[in-house]
């Protein structure tokens, strides 16, 4: 599979720090669960997890049912490498998100600042729609972050989709999920902007 193999290569000949989208902490994405899902029992996935910190907050802040899925293998076991003990605390699932078995209702919340951009193809922005209403159950919320239209045409050497909040809302939020857009304001050589 060319994607998987791509990020493979990725997590296995870079620190995750030296990803252009690397953060020390995913301090907007934590307070966003939070304020969504306050009760430590609630269900958590965080699709293209990967090495991300965010698991790390999650637990700080004693959420004790965190899924975190990713194609990469090699991005899961850096962040089991960098919990710890406490990895064992968390459900770590390698498989592509559009093809995973989902419990139906499963997640109070689906947390994805890593994939939907990607997803370029509406095929597939259709079946990762109807993976992630599937996986949520009623009044949970479904949280992801894309590229605005001025966001970078490419990143990672991968092209990726860039939408507007109101294509977000329609695609994915009906019934009021929260969607977040994000627009890298400063992207690096990694995630850059088509020339003017």
């Amino acid at each position: 599979m060319k994607k998987r193999e791509h990020w493979e290569r990725i997590y296995s000949s870079k620190d995750a720090s030296e990803v252009s989208w690397f953060q020390p902490e995913a301090t907007m994405s934590l307070e966003l669960i939070r304020r969504v899902a306050p009760e430590p029992g609630s269900p958590i996935i965080d699709v293209g997890g990967g090495a991300s910190t965010l698991v790390d907050g999650l637990l700080d802040a004693g959420y004790r049912d965190v899924t975190v899925l990713d194609l990469s293998a090699a991005a899961l076991d850096v962040a089991r490498q960098r919990l710890g003990d406490r990895a064992s605390q968390v459900k770590w699932v390698a498989a592509d998100v559009l093809r995973t078995p989902f419990v139906s209702g499963g997640f109070a919340v689906w947390h994805d600042r890593a994939v939907f951009h990607f997803l370029t193809e509406q095929a597939d922005r259709d079946r990762y729609v109807a993976q992630a209403r599937a996986a949520v159950r009623p009044g949970g919320h479904i949280i992801v972050a894309s590229f605005a239209p001025e966001g970078p045409e490419r990143c990672n050497a991968c092209e990726v989709a860039r939408i507007t909040s109101d294509e977000a809302s329609t695609a994915i939020a009906p019934g009021g999920w929260l969607i977040v857009i994000v627009d890298d304001p400063a992207p690096s050589e990694k995630c850059a902007r088509a020339p003017s």
